[in-house]
């Protein structure tokens, strides 16, 4: 051990080095105090009860080392125990023992303890090397042995509280195990919680020691006493009951997690990683035997902070979760536990481009890599490259020499793997632009091994040398037992071919199967019109020759089972195209002349028959245009709503520069261009006009051309202008647009929450059921490619964004403070009515209504609001909580049984998400992975889908009719700045 002490200065500031420099048999009872005074500007010993921290004073000594300075080895036998009092040290582990091969992984600073390996005289776990000028305190092995013999249990604890404000910095190298990182990183440091952790910690052990005070008990196990420990699995069956934020059991385990991971519960045999099992953990509280039960007033407090810290555990528990089963060696993780990452890597902006067979490899292998300081250089340029990095949490800047930060890389971005691919040096620096920074690596061993599997799994049909298909095995094997492929991508015509050959045969075309994702997506990439010659080519003819004859037959059949699944799953869509109908109707002749001779084909006829003859007949009555008002004003909007079609005609209001306007009746799918065309012919000008969507802020969108349906992508108070391109500026928003200018409290107040969250359910769900699952494709890879309207996807969006603004729009109306806090009241209410009958869309509206700007910050109503309903909305504003990809949200879903109203802005985010990171065609082949995954996400709304509407959840006043004419005209504000000037009327900033 090579150590400098410098000589202590002369000042007063310094008197203090001068009384632990002496012997402890000469220091007085002055010298005592001096020490205690300056050891208690260091916060990791305010917890000390002061008869320990005397104790302390009287036997520690004073240690400063230089910049450089190694304190001690890696397997020197240890003689003192540390805390650092100022400066840091770095921790440099190696796995050989050659201290030239010794890896930095992580920095201790002010307030962190080390060296308890005294105890029991093992090796040093670690070098210890001054960072910078450091100063330590130091206690040597006889009073340190004789200081924890005294007082083990409560010194136990104070030691794991000895770490101050972070100065620590994980780094999982690449080059140390991990289960040595994770013995230094939290063994071998010690750590304080926060304040806020400690107290959720506390409110929790008092809770259960007044509701179930049987959890907290001294425990027997194999003739060894336990004392006031509490069994992991009563812990989750506990904390599940207590509340329905807590949505499964694996999250209550995260919950426990974050403790365990702050020491504010602790195994009784130091495991890192709570358990859902029979084991034994004990609160912090309890570590010492003389912590007296709570008081009836702690009680009473605890019950009260109860569900806010409940919540807030909820919200972080399962980011720990995935961090304890991130840190576990890849050997180590269970079936479950890599469900849960591969889950996370389905979000992940860098690894959407990849195969789920492949993030599937990468959830074996990805490890968990955290840093504490911005500033930390993660590597160098031109150093080896040994890992690719993904960022879970923060950002980092990309140095290069000579040019300095080329750019910034945030959440959801990745670097590092060119140097893997190519082999070559790192071709630039990474810093850590943020503290507390977050990171999943893949080491390159790892790296290449699944790079190489992929390969070696890949099949490739090529025709004419060029490839056609591509198809990778499958990692879990078929029903049958037989290897199972998946298919990567492919020419259009091969695709189908590949899933009529392998398809099924004893399936009912009702059940889904492998082709459902060909059904739902392929007219991104095989229009119906090239679709059903292709599938008409497929149904063989000939039966004539015997040893082709059971072969036939099979095509027969799969391709009649692919055309009904495809004719069911775009039921009315196919009636406004005409090769769909000639198609099916010579498919159905086709079958009925083999079932005379065919007895394996006659099960079919009539599933065929129903089909053709439905969409035959609805195919001649839609030749009747329906006349559309539903984006008006009018009482149309008091009917029940039905899907709008592609070949239905609207009634359009234009507007001129003078605020006239002139009516236009257009089909529903007219584009841009046509409309202007028509406005033209109606005005009788030939001057060039340009369409405009004018909002009431008085923003100016020009709308393209080739845009289909312009009048559904209106926002609540927009209107459509035609005007000439030099006369834009000129454009001047419509008196209506501005919104109402009272409230419409006094109607709506004297409704039932209930009733009100029943009708705009009950309205919501008629929207939903409107939107055909492919308008969810239109929109996401843009309607004008496809010639097709989104427009009762459009309605359904609308009125998301409609019952948000209702919600603005009525509290900065409510000039009365009294009134605004009955208003949030309210709408506190109506948003857990509308969660009660899973009406999430609406729920999710109002939730975000309140959280805008121009209500938010009225901190007088909400300094009113009681605090029962302050819990509530906090529990409301959880489930809103984006972290993690919404993860909350997608939870809760999880829970419920269909009919559900989901979050639709969301699963469209998930889609254009997918799109936007992954090409529809590589290599001149469709890439199938990303049909796959979108597919996946439509299926998400057909499950919500699944169930009927039962209008009978909800028993309906006498008003029923008021409740739903109000409901369905709501009037809103939809400027976000006028909204902003009405708060402050209502509240002024304060000066």
């Amino acid at each position: 051990m090579v150590a400098v002490r410098t000589s202590p200065n002369s000042s007063p500031s310094a008197e203090w080095i001068c009384c632990l420099d002496k012997r402890p048999s000469e220091r007085s009872g002055e010298d005592v105090d001096i020490i205690l005074s300056r050891l208690k500007e260091v916060k990791a010993f305010h917890r000390f009860p002061p008869p320990l921290l005397l104790q302390i004073c009287a036997c520690a000594f004073y240690e400063c080392l230089e910049k450089g300075i190694t304190l001690f080895r890696q397997g020197d036998i240890g003689t003192s125990w540390y805390a650092v009092l100022s400066g840091s040290l770095d921790v440099k582990v190696s796995e050989t023992a050659n201290h030239q091969d010794a890896v930095t992984i992580c920095t201790l600073g002010i307030g962190t303890a080390f060296g308890e390996s005294i105890l029991d005289n093992t090796p040093r776990h670690a070098t210890i090397v001054s960072r910078e000028t450091s100063e330590l305190l130091r206690i040597e092995q006889r009073e340190f042995k004789s200081l924890w013999e005294v007082r083990d249990n409560r010194l136990l604890k104070l030691l794991r509280a000895a770490v101050l404000y972070g100065a620590l910095s994980m780094s999982f190298n690449h080059m140390i195990r991990p289960e040595i990182c994770f013995r230094w990183c939290f063994g071998f440091i010690l750590q304080i919680p926060s304040e806020k952790l400690q107290r959720a910690g506390k409110v929790l052990r008092n809770a259960i020691l007044s509701r179930a005070p049987h959890m907290i008990r001294d425990r027997k196990y194999h003739l060894k006493t336990y004392r006031q420990c509490c069994v992991g699995t009563e812990l989750v069956d506990w904390l599940v009951l207590q509340s329905a934020c807590v949505l499964t059991r694996s999250h209550a385990v995260g919950m426990w997690q974050v403790l365990l991971e702050e020491r504010v519960l602790n195994h009784v045999d130091q495991e890192l990683g709570f358990q859902d099992k029979y084991l034994f953990y004990r609160f912090l509280d309890d570590e010492d035997e003389d912590t007296p039960l709570p008081s009836e007033e702690e009680k009473r407090e605890s019950e009260e902070e109860l569900p806010e810290n409940i919540l807030f555990l909820a919200q972080i528990g399962p980011d720990a979760l995935l961090r304890m089963i991130l840190r576990k060696l890849p050997g180590q993780r269970t079936g479950d536990d890599l469900e849960i990452i591969y889950d996370e890597l389905l979000h992940i902006k860098a690894l959407a481009h990849l195969s789920n067979t492949v993030k599937r490899e990468l959830a074996s292998v990805v490890i968990f890599e955290s840093h504490a300081k911005a500033g930390t250089v993660l590597f160098n340029q031109g150093e080896e490259g040994t890992s690719w990095y993904i960022i879970q949490k923060g950002s980092v800047n990309v140095v290069i020499y000579g040019k300095g930060v080329v750019c910034t890389l945030h959440e959801g971005d990745d670097f590092g793997k060119l140097a893997l691919v190519t082999d070559s040096p790192r071709a630039a620096s990474i810093v850590l632009r943020e503290d507390n920074c977050h990171f999943l690596r893949v080491d390159k061993e790892d790296f290449n091994r699944i790079l190489r599997d992929v390969e070696a799994n890949t099949v490739r049909l090529k025709e004419h040398d060029q490839a056609v298909l591509v198809l990778e095995k499958s990692p879990r094997a078929s029903t049958l037992g037989s290897i199972k492929y998946t298919v990567i991508s492919g020419t259009p015509e091969k695709i189908l071919e590949h899933f009529l050959e392998t398809m099924r045969m004893d399936i009912h075309p009702s059940e889904p199967g492998s082709v459902d994702d060909f059904v739902l997506m392929h007219c991104v990439f095989m229009p119906n019109t090239q679709l059903c010659p292709l599938l008409m080519a497929q149904y063989p003819f000939c039966l004539y020759f015997p040893e082709k004859f059971e072969y036939a037959l099979n095509n027969k059949r799969r391709a009649l089972i692919l055309a009904m699944r495809w004719a069911n799953t775009h039921t009315y869509l196919l009636q406004e195209e005409p090769a769909p109908i000639s198609f099916l109707e010579e498919l159905y002749g086709s079958l009925s002349n083999d079932s005379r001779m065919l007895r394996a084909l006659k099960d079919l006829v009539p599933d065929l028959e129903k089909i053709v003859k439905l969409h035959s007949e609805e195919a001649k009555a839609t030749k009747k245009k329906t006349l559309i008002r539903q984006f008006s004003n009018g009482e149309e909007r008091l009917q029940k709503k039905q899907p709008i079609r592609n070949q239905d005609d609207i009634l359009l209001k234009v507007y001129c520069i003078d605020h006239t306007y002139t009516t236009i009746r257009i089909a529903v799918a007219t584009t841009g261009r046509e409309v202007i065309s028509t406005v033209a012919d109606k005005l009788s000008t030939t001057e060039e006009l340009v369409l405009v969507h004018l909002s009431s802020a008085g923003e100016k969108q020009i709308l393209k051309p080739n845009d289909v349906s312009v009048f559904s992508a209106l926002s609540i108070n927009g209107r459509l202008f035609a005007c000439p391109r030099d006369q834009l500026n000129n454009l001047t928003p419509l008196p209506d647009q501005e919104g109402p200018t009272a409230g419409s409290m006094s109607t709506f107040e004297l409704m039932s929450s209930k009733d009100l969250a029943y009708q705009m359910t009950l309205f919501d769900w008629e929207l939903f059921s409107c939107m055909h699952e492919h308008e969810l494709l239109y929109h996401t890879f843009g309607r004008q490619n496809f010639r097709r309207t989104t427009a009762n996807l459009d309605l359904f969006l609308r009125r998301f964004n409609q019952v948000q603004l209702w919600v603005v729009t009525e509290v900065c109306l409510c000039g009365q403070l009294s009134k605004r806090v009955q208003l949030l009241k309210k709408f506190i209410k109506i948003a857990a009515h509308c969660r009660e009958f899973k009406n999430l869309n609406s729920f999710f509206a109002i939730i975000m209504g309140m959280s805008n700007p121009a209500v938010s910050r009225l901190s007088q109503s909400w300094e009113k609001l009681p605090s029962k309903f302050k819990k509530f909305y906090a529990e409301f504003e959880n489930m809103m909580d984006p972290s993690r990809n919404h993860r909350s949200y997608r939870l809760t879903v999880t829970k419920l049984e269909p009919p559900i109203i989901p979050f639709m802005p969301l699963l469209l985010k998930d889609m254009t998400f997918t799109h936007e990171g992954n090409k529809t065609f590589t290599d001149n082949m469709v890439n199938y992975e990303k049909m796959r995954i979108i597919a996946n996400t439509i299926r998400q709304v057909r499950h919500c889908r699944s169930q009927p509407f039962n209008p009978d959840i909800c028993q309906p006043n006498k008003n029923q009719a008021e409740v739903r004419a109000y409901v369905r005209k709501l009037c809103v504000i939809d400027n976000q700045r006028a909204l902003t000037q009405l708060s402050y009327r209502l509240e002024p900033r304060r000066t």
